[in-house]
């Protein structure tokens, strides 16, 4: 197939693929474009994933997410040539854009994307104040209803006041184990 020389320069564009199939969608990709010699239109992959902080069994525990599932990103020059090997790559079900034509992503978007992928350790999201009213969600109170007493940023915990028997407790919570109300 001849490449064209009409193409739109080097951009980011997204790939849709079956869910769950993302990585697999990627490793392919790097191979089909090493096999096919494809390095000069075909740059990078990406599947964006990022860390989150969930409890596990009463415990944190930092778990990788991917960030849009079911997409892969890739960076490329689109010709026919390209588009056609990404395109017949296992999983692929096409480009996202307008009819056959990708659309290319805005480079900002990929700049906050990178920046979002990049950052090591998660924050301690607390959406509670001083003060609010809580359900416990989790833990040897869950159910129970208490007021939060006290906020720890660094280590994600809150203290929390709950009426047990009428009488005023303070129970220390990690901050993923109450809900405001």
């Amino acid at each position: 197939m001849a490449r064209q020389s009409q193409h739109h320069g080097r951009s980011w564009y997204v790939l849709h693929t079956y869910s769950g199939y993302e990585d697999n969608v990627a490793r392919n990709l790097r191979q089909r474009i090493e096999s096919m010699d494809m390095g000069d239109l075909i740059f990078d992959i990406m599947v964006p994933i990022e860390k989150k902080i969930k409890i596990k069994a009463g415990k944190r525990t930092v778990v990788e997410e991917r960030i849009y599932p079911g997409y892969v990103l890739v960076d490329m020059i689109v010709t026919d040539a390209s588009w056609y090997v990404v395109r017949n790559t296992p999983n692929v079900t096409g480009f996202i854009g307008l009819g056959t034509t990708p659309t290319p992503v805005d480079p900002e978007e990929i700049k906050t994307l990178k920046k979002r992928m990049g950052v090591k350790e998660p924050k301690y999201k607390i959406d509670v104040e001083k003060g609010d009213a809580v359900k416990i969600t989790d833990g040897p109170f869950k159910e129970f209803d208490g007021k939060v007493e006290e906020i720890d940023e660094e280590k994600g915990k809150v203290k929390v006041l709950v009426s047990i028997f009428g009488r005023e407790t303070p129970v220390e919570l990690d901050s993923l184990q109450i809900n405001k109300i």
